[in-house]
């Protein structure tokens, strides 16, 4: 029903449920089973589509699609759909696909940042203050840690897993699972730790050098990956090292290997050369 917040070229179906305060912009579309929570901001021309769900106080830009089919040829459009946290802010033509099987669901949690034309494909979850830059392309199946940065023009091959406040570089392609904390780039490579990212997540310089020696364990020490876990294990503790102990434990896909030196064939065992001295 068109209110001061909702325009009156809005196509809103009747069996979508808005909450309290949502403004809904020209031209934008809401279809049957959507809900949309209290205080989002539907701008002009986007679609929420698929049974969607997004909790309160999301922004949707301009032009950007929310549940649409998977692009899986083996889709066969059984019900499904994305599910969105509070406080997100998804720009300007962000596609965010829904699930492929039945009843699975696409996920973000809250406070994430979707920049201009980022994928996020079907079945991905996003956790929770995660940034994603322009064009950033996510295949399906991908796992997003909390407080990761994708840079502009990041790919992700499908069922790749990326760590807890780990970054990737722009332009990186990534067909291996990257551990939190570290820097991905180029192709399936590493080339140190998001040492930025942590200081501003409040880890300790304790914590910093931790992580650090964990880093040299598995790429500077011609171990290969269980021997540096062993390692890790037995010499560092704390909670960080234990998650980065367990995703790399829990990697199907493997872990990217560190950035060869320019000029050089890079070094042996689980890496070559990265950029893991100081805190």
């Amino acid at each position: 029903m068109p209110s001061p917040l909702i325009h009156p070229t809005a196509s809103i179906s009747p069996h979508a449920q808005l909450g309290n305060n949502v403004r809904v912009g020209p031209g934008a579309q809401i279809d049957d089973s959507c809900v949309v929570g209290d205080d989002c901001e539907i701008r002009a021309h986007a679609v929420i589509t698929g049974g969607a769900v997004l909790g309160k106080g999301n922004q949707i830009g301009y032009g950007a699609i929310i549940g649409a089919e998977p692009q899986d040829t083996a889709f066969k459009n059984e019900p499904s759909r994305v599910v969105i946290g509070d406080k997100n802010i998804i720009r300007e033509y962000v596609t965010i696909h829904r699930g492929t099987k039945d009843g699975t669901e696409t996920r973000l949690g809250d406070g994430n940042f979707l920049m201009v034309g980022a994928h996020v494909a079907h079945n991905c979850h996003i956790g929770s203050q995660v940034i994603i830059v322009n064009n950033v392309l996510l295949g399906g199946y991908v796992e997003v840690e909390d407080k990761a940065f994708l840079g502009g023009g990041a790919v992700v091959h499908q069922f790749v897993r990326i760590g807890e406040l780990a970054i990737i570089r722009g332009r990186s392609a990534l067909g291996k699972d990257l551990p939190p904390y570290f820097m991905g780039c180029e192709v399936n490579e590493v080339s140190g730790l998001n040492r930025i990212g942590m200081r501003r997540a409040g880890l300790g310089q304790d914590v910093r050098l931790n992580l650090t020696r964990a880093y040299k364990f598995l790429y500077r020490s011609g171990m290969n990956i269980s021997q540096a876990l062993e390692a890790i294990q037995k010499e560092l503790h704390g909670g960080e090292i234990e998650k980065l102990v367990t995703f790399i434990q829990n990697s199907q896909r493997g872990i990217c290997r560190a950035r060869k030196a320019s000029g050089t064939n890079g070094g042996g065992g689980a890496g070559g050369h990265g950029d893991g001295d100081g805190d």
